[in-house]
């Protein structure tokens, strides 16, 4: 897996971490943001990059 990262997406209301996707480090500057479906919140939140 030379140039992507391990990520987890974290939902930004209830702070938990629901997602895991992979980044590419050499293009993809600053951390990654998405609007994903939150089970626990039941509703689509904005979801932020931490560190898996």
């Amino acid at each position: 897996m030379g140039n992507r990262d391990i990520i987890q997406l974290q939902c930004t209301t209830c702070k938990r971490k629901n997602y895991t996707t992979t980044k590419n480090k050499r293009t993809a500057g600053g951390k990654l943001e998405m609007k994903k479906f939150c089970r626990f919140c039941r509703t689509h939140t904005p979801h932020k990059e931490v560190k898996a």
